[in-house]
């Protein structure tokens, strides 16, 4: 049995192994070939904590090109895995339409099951490999196929519009799927005045009160996004009167209600960088604001945010051990594989054309 580093394992015995096979002593040499890394993320990582990712990201890069293998890392990631490793970094949506685009053999996805299947779907014929299996979500386990098919029996009729956040198995029972960055799109673009939308009941609320349909939804939720509440908002408010508050469309709708903007997190880095607030407040995941504060000059990112600990159970020590010995894999039901990209594709098909 090939031995697992992942997220419980200690930091300490991880680099153990991992030294058997790799040099991760901070060199000279290494802080010169990363020193391009570092000048992105300095203000994010202390210059004292560089020699400690620095040998893992060198080692990473040299792997990945040797393996022809490609990362891919949600916005959600670590600044040393987004800034340091990732060969492609967005939302879910982009990251679905990327994945149909890579070249390389062998995908290592950096963010949660849901994202790592939903490449193997579209890439039946490569490998996929998430470095920590276990990286789950609280919108995919709150679901079943079970569930979505009395849902159907319930509304005869109506589509089922699935957010991506699902497993391959819900996905292969539902019509389309959506991602916060267009679920509206999709919403008004399937037929019928009645639409089954799920899991995210706030996504969903959230969408209703933009569309003329009538919206059926799942009590799933972000477990990031729904702690959220307005009394936040005015806290930070009153904290911070002079800064922009942005949140994910994950949140309660009152929460949406009483900030200044609202979007997935592609939708947000877009805003914050065209808008460029001189302070503002990123109502979502920790990470994301620590990843577009790296890239955006004259802007102040102030806090405001929660950690999703599936995201965080990805690291720099399990993506090289990932790489050097090919583990975890996705592997989905060949009964799951047609029906559930259908409904990637679909939703990647109605991208395209804008709607």
């Amino acid at each position: 049995m090939v031995q697992l580093i992942n997220a419980i394992t200690p930091v300490k015995d991880a680099r153990e192994i991992l030294a058997q096979n790799y040099d991760l002593k901070f060199t000279k040499a290494v802080e010169s070939e990363t020193a391009d890394v570092f000048e992105r993320v300095r203000d994010k990582i202390a210059e004292v904590e560089w020699p400690f990712f620095a040998p893992l990201i060198l080692q990473i890069n040299k792997l990945k090109r040797e393996k022809d293998a490609v990362i891919l890392a949600h916005n959600y990631q670590t600044p040393q895995i987004y800034h340091g490793v990732a060969d492609i970094v967005g939302d879910s949506l982009q990251l679905a339409v990327e994945a149909t685009k890579v070249k390389q053999s062998t995908i290592v996805q950096c963010g949660v099951h849901f994202m790592a299947e939903t490449s193997k779907l579209l890439n039946p014929e490569k490998t996929v490999l998430i470095p920590d299996s276990r990286a789950g979500c609280s919108l995919a386990s709150s679901i079943t196929p079970e569930d979505v098919l009395a849902m159907r029996a319930q509304y005869p009729g109506a589509p089922v519009v699935t957010y991506v956040n699902t497993s391959a198995a819900v996905k292969a029972v539902t019509d389309v799927c959506c991602t916060s960055s267009n679920a509206l799109d999709i919403v008004n673009a399937v037929e019928g005045d009645e639409v089954i939308m799920i899991p995210d009941q706030y996504l969903a609320q959230n969408t209703a009160k933009k569309t003329k349909k009538r919206i059926i939804t799942w009590a799933g939720a972000c477990e990031v996004h729904e702690t959220f509440t307005a009394a936040d908002i005015e806290e930070l408010r009153s904290a911070y009167p002079n800064a922009k508050i942005i949140a994910h469309p994950e949140c309660p709708p009152d929460v949406i209600e009483a900030v200044d903007f609202s979007g997935s997190t592609a939708g947000m880095i877009n805003w914050v960088k065209t808008e460029k607030p001189p302070k503002v407040v990123m109502v979502t995941e920790c990470s994301m604001s620590d990843n577009v504060a790296s890239e955006t000059t004259g802007v102040e990112f102030l806090r405001g945010c929660n950690i999703c600990p599936h995201m965080k159970r990805i690291n720099l020590e399990n993506i090289l051990w990932s790489l050097h010995t090919g583990t975890e894999e996705i592997v989905v039901a060949p009964e799951l594989m047609e029906p559930a990209r259908a409904a990637v594709e679909r939703m990647i098909a109605f991208s395209d054309k804008g709607d």
